[in-house]
């Protein structure tokens, strides 16, 4: 470690009780080149007294200077000396230890020896342990009479090509990087990503808990039929229930069996590793006492005979010799055969009528390699349960009673026997070719014994097996070799008659590596369940993830342990071999995908040190791995697949997020960009046509989000389809406001998973909002996956506002969505909208259709209504009529539209007569041009600011006289009150508030109230307004001067304006008196003036129209077609 000093100046007076202590500081971080701080200045001088000391350190020191152009990023960007240090110096972590990528900070790191462990004992040794087991003993020569030899080495054939092509995937993979210990499936979820990995790490997990099962019940099965057949705790008193005691008695066993394993697993792996050695040695022995056997029946064939009642194999061991009588002292006497197929010991005694027919014939169970019985055991033998095992060369007279007594000593099937139930009870006997990678961690060199010993073992044991299937078969004779539990040899296990020395060799040696498989797998299967906890992808698991101090699985081992009973209860082991086939095959076939996919993305980082693979190897041992599958249990593969789609759903919902670089997410983007290119070449079609948002949000002063219901609508909108981009501005330069964006966009994200709006995110920083948002609408999106509409929500304080930049923002983005085809919608107290718990019971979303813009605004409600929030509101569909219009047919041509559509609504047709302009009308025209007059004079200086305010209130208060009788304004409510003005000359504020409408009463009320005029002291109360109206209609020569003549400054109007004040007035007042109850209104949107300098007025239009209505969504379309009547 580099050394820093201080040196510290020192009094002379002190210079006795002066210390290095305190003078010498250690540098912790490697990482940072020494920096030294000096009393004087930063060279030391040649009389302080440390230059002798630090003359070690001074050569680093000036080599650190070498470097000084990167000083400043030293602490980001280490050393590359340093770098290689660390990955020289690094050791593939335990199994079940937190991954180095993955280290979290506080935690102390532990060195540990590096380990020792070479291809030969820690890959090859250990997966041909797994791979040669009990199906190997106890299951390969019934297997072959059953099958025969033909079909059998197809088996074989078929399986081991599985597992070799699985083990060439797996290679590349394991090759592909520096793989921490958790084998399989670490290297599935960093290739296929959390989902995957998770689900198939845990069917991965259980295949090898139940393989402990299996194991466990070889063991019994050896046990109580082989060595101590007198130590069942169940015993038949009928045949009918020798099959329900052997069940039951391999439960007891098991379960106390179970029990065993898993308290030495508990109290330490170090015994098990100890043993392993001792239980492969039992394996290699065994194989060679068979390869020995096999080899002496050509030279002496062994001594097993058995006997055939006319062509029936019989169960010998209750007899000894095979003959229905004897000639004793020249006397006939029955031998115990006789005794078992007749009702007594004399010769006139009633027997069983195949047994008088029949002879009894003796001939040798193992006949040898030269004997010519491979051309018998050739051809398949499948049969239903209880079928008699036959030679069928052998003469045989059949019976006249065709019933089958099962007392009788015949030997017979235990079970319906076909092609696909030997493909499911073989296939375990190959699994085992993750043993190896599976002790990554534990391998002096994982990327170079992986592959080489995975390999070399799944020839070797293929080789084994296929060898096995053709000496069986032309070594033992075939009803030999379909007796599964060797009752006509004497209870002998059937390999171990074939065995050299002795029949015991297989016996012993089935019975310990059988023993060793069941311990390996509760010791694997732990550590398996405790990787998958503690990366925390799933989060019901997590407290399998903790153990005792040293690490070891404990509540792991609890949860394998009770897994594995299950298993046990089974107490078949042709019946539990077929469920973890399913689990296994499963994993190799998702190891097979992540090869494929890999390769075929073809990215960067996919550099693997193997390269004997390629992708049509991992694809034909994926679709060979799925054929399997179902040729061995259709059923249970739909069960196991069903198993890890649901695990792999709730990862995706509920499990914790991860990025490991996996090939699903780059598959992802291959095919985004495939879709978008394919997206680019043409624009959508209106049936293809949906709402893509980009959502306008705004934030408060603390970057959260200020109107979240905007997201609800969102939701609503969506309900999860199409694109949905939420994004926000902030006002400045990104290199100071790049932290704040960031924050906002992690607020903005959790205000959407907070309203479940599935979408994307994007905050940008721009020099003013304006620019911010102009290019958020220009450059949204991505290709075809762009933005076609436009959400934001009515700025409702624009009048308030200090400066006009809010209403001239909002109108700026209306007419940049225009000019880019965007369609924009507009929500007005959105704070109001309901949220997505809300459920709308009842009430109605009215559709106020003026315009025609394309069909948006009978679209949306549709939408809409998809949701749980807005499904029980009815539709309502309004339009307006003037005065040429045939209301009635206009009535029914929509009705006929809306059924085309396929649209359920409401249709009303609402008739707008032509009428005169009001003088409500007229007096808000007049407010609304003298505020808008006033927001100019605000750009003045404050003295000409000043005598403009000055001026404009003397020319008011000469035209607009406040009415001063006694209860002008409580004791009169019929009468009209002209909006009066307010002269501040306080503070900016209260200068742009100048001339307001604040006590406007909404026009909606007009009617019921009078207008006075101050010039003539007329009271216009609601008789006289409506006879002046209904005289105006029947007079039309009489112009509109004649009512300038009440309010002269009427007539210095722009015209334009009182045409769209009145347009807004009657509008409002006819939205109002029919929608005014309803949910949602949405009405179309008028464009914006041309010439901006009636911009401000706009705004006012747009308050007018709306005035009065609760939930209001402006909808403005963007010129194209978004609806048809054609499928």
């Amino acid at each position: 470690m580099p050394i820093n000093f201080t040196v510290v100046p020192v009094e002379d007076n002190e210079a006795e009780k002066s210390t290095l202590e305190g003078v010498f500081r250690e540098e912790h971080d490697e990482n940072i080149p020494p920096q030294r701080q000096y009393s004087v200045d930063d060279t030391p001088r040649e009389s302080s007294p440390f230059i002798n000391i630090i003359d070690q350190d001074q050569e680093n020191y000036y080599d650190g200077k070498n470097m000084a152009l990167f000083e400043e990023e030293m602490e980001s960007n280490p050393m590359v000396s340093s770098l290689l240090n660390k990955l020289a110096n690094y050791t593939n972590l335990t199994q079940g230890v937190t991954e180095h990528e993955e280290y979290e900070e506080g935690v102390t790191k532990v060195r540990v020896k590096g380990p020792q462990m070479g291809t030969f004992i820690g890959v090859y040794l250990p997966c041909m342990q797994n791979i040669l087991g009990v199906i190997l003993f106890l299951r390969l020569t019934w297997i072959v009479g059953t099958a025969g030899i033909l079909e059998s080495f197809a088996v074989v054939v078929m399986c081991c090509t599985c597992t070799m092509l699985t083990a060439i995937s797996m290679s590349a993979i394991a090759t592909n990087g520096v793989v921490p210990a958790g084998g399989s499936y670490y290297m599935i979820s960093r290739s296929l990503g959390p989902e995957f990995g998770g689900a198939v790490g845990l069917c991965f997990y259980l295949g090898t808990t139940f393989a402990g099962s299996m194991y466990i019940l070889g063991t019994i099965e050896i046990l109580l039929t082989y060595i101590v057949p007198n130590a069942a705790v169940f015993v038949a008193e009928t045949k009918e229930d020798e099959s329900v005691a052997l069940l039951n008695n391999m439960r007891v066993y098991g379960t106390c069996c179970l029990a065993l394993m898993a308290l030495v697993v508990f109290v330490g792996v170090k015994y098990v590793n100890k043993l392993s050695l001792v239980f492969l040695a039992c394996v290699v022995l065994s194989i060679m006492a068979i390869y020995a056997g096999v080899i002496k029946t050509a030279i002496e064939p062994p001594n097993f005979p058995i006997c055939l009642l006319g062509n029936r194999s019989l169960q010998n061991h209750n007899f000894e010799k095979c003959m229905k009588t004897e000639e004793r002292n020249n006397q006939t006497h029955t031998t115990k055969l006789w005794d078992l197929f007749c009702d007594s010991p004399y010769l006139n005694a009633t027997c069983d009528d195949y047994f008088i027919r029949n002879n009894v014939t003796e001939i040798q169970g193992i006949p040898g390699l030269l004997s010519g019985v491979i051309k018998d055991n050739l051809w398949s033998e499948y049969g239903p349960s209880g079928m008699l095992v036959e030679k069928k060369d052998q003469l045989s007279v059949p019976a006249k009673d065709k019933s089958r007594n099962i007392n009788l000593p015949y030997v017979f099937n235990d079970i319906s026997t076909f092609f696909t139930l030997i493909v499911g009870i073989y296939f375990p006997s190959v699994t085992g070719i993750m043993a190896g990678s599976n002790r990554s961690g534990d391998l002096r060199d994982a990327q170079r014994s992986i592959p080489t010993g995975t390999i070399l073992a799944i020839a070797t044991t293929s080789f084994l097996y296929m060898t096995c299937v053709v000496l069986f078969g032309a070594c033992i004779e075939g009803v030999v070799l379909r007796d599964k539990f060797g009752d006509s040899v004497k209870k002998n296990l059937v390999i171990g008659t074939l065995a050299w020395p002795s029949p015991w060799v297989i016996v012993i040696g089935s019975f310990f590596s059988c023993c060793g498989a069941g311990l390996q797998s509760l010791t694997g299967a732990p550590r398996l369940l405790q990787a998958i906890a503690r990366d925390g992808i799933v989060p019901f698991l997590q407290v399998f993830g903790h153990g005792k101090a040293n690490g070891e699985p404990t509540w792991a081992l609890l949860m394998t342990a009770g897994i594995c009973e299950i298993g046990i209860l089974i107490a078949s082991l042709d019946e539990v071999a077929p469920i973890l086939s399913m689990f296994f095959l499963m994993c190799y076939l998702f190891v097979n995908l992540a090869c494929a996919v890999q390769t075929l993305l073809g990215t960067p980082n996919w550099r693997p040190r193997f390269k004997f693979y390629h992708w049509t190897l991992s694809f034909l041992g994926m679709s060979l791995c799925l054929s399997l599958m179902f040729i061995c249990s259709w059923y249970y593969a739909l069960v196991a697949m069903c198993i890890a789609g649901c695990i792999y759903k709730y990862i995706e919902y509920r499990g914790a997020e991860k990025e490991w670089g996996d090939g699903i997410r780059g598959l992802s983007l291959n095919a985004a960009r495939y879709a978008l290119i394919r997206l680019e070449e043409a624009p959508p079609h209106t049936k293809n046509w949906r709402p893509q948002l980009l959502v306008l949000l705004k934030l408060d002063s603390d970057l959260g989000v200020k109107h979240p219901r905007l997201l609800s609508l969102t939701t609503q909108l969506k309900a999860g389809k199409g694109l949905t981009i939420v994004s926000s501005v902030l006002e400045g330069t990104y290199m100071s406001l790049g932290a704040q964006a960031k924050t906002a966009e992690q607020n903005v994200k959790a205000a959407m998973h907070s309203e479940r709006t599935k979408g994307f995110c994007h905050v940008v920083a721009s020099s003013n909002l304006r620019d911010g948002f102009s290019h958020l609408i220009q450059s949204a999106g991505l290709g075809g996956m762009k933005h076609n509409t436009v959400l934001m929500a009515w700025p409702g304080a624009w009048k308030q506002a200090q400066d006009t930049y809010p209403w001239k923002n909002f109108i700026e983005t209306v007419r940049e969505t225009t000019s880019a085809h965007q369609a924009l919608l507009v929500a007005k107290n959105i704070d109001r909208f309901p949220s997505n718990q809300d459920r709308l019971g009842e009430g109605t979303i009215d559709v106020w259709w003026i315009v025609h813009d394309g069909g948006l605004l009978m679209l949306l409600p549709f939408l809409l209504r998809q949701h749980k929030v807005w499904r029980k509101c009815k539709m309502r569909i309004f339009s307006v009529a003037q005065m040429d219009d045939n209301s009635i047919q206009m009535k029914k041509d929509l009705q006929m539209f809306l059924y085309q559509l396929r649209l359920n609504a409401e249709v009303e047709v609402v008739e707008m007569h032509g009428s005169d302009i009001s003088a409500f009308t007229y007096e808000k025209t007049l407010v609304m041009e003298q505020r808008s007059q006033m927001l100019k004079q605000m750009q003045l200086s404050r003295n000409e600011r000043e005598r403009e305010i000055q001026s404009i209130t003397d020319e008011s208060r000469s035209s607009i006289k406040r009415k001063s009788l006694p209860g002008g304004e409580s004791g009169a409510p019929n009468k009209l009150q002209v909006p009066t003005l307010s002269i501040t000359m306080d503070t900016q504020e209260d200068e742009a508030q100048l001339i307001h409408d604040r006590n406007t009463k909404s026009h909606a009320n007009l009617n019921n109230k009078a207008a006075v005029s101050p010039e003539h002291h007329m009271t216009w109360t609601k008789d006289k307004l409506i006879a002046e109206r209904n005289r105006n209609r029947a007079e039309p020569n009489m112009g509109v001067k004649d009512l300038f003549n009440l309010k002269p400054e009427w007539g210095s109007l722009n015209q334009s304006n009182v045409r769209r004040m009145h347009t807004a007035v009657k509008l409002n007042e006819v939205v109002v008196n029919k929608s005014q109850g309803a949910q949602l209104v949405l009405l179309n949107m008028p464009g914006p003036p041309k010439n901006k300098g009636g911009d401000e007025n706009y705004m006012e239009f747009l308050e007018v129209l709306m005035d009065g209505l609760d939930r209001v969504l402006l909808v403005r379309g963007g010129g194209r077609e978004v609806i048809t009547i054609y499928s």
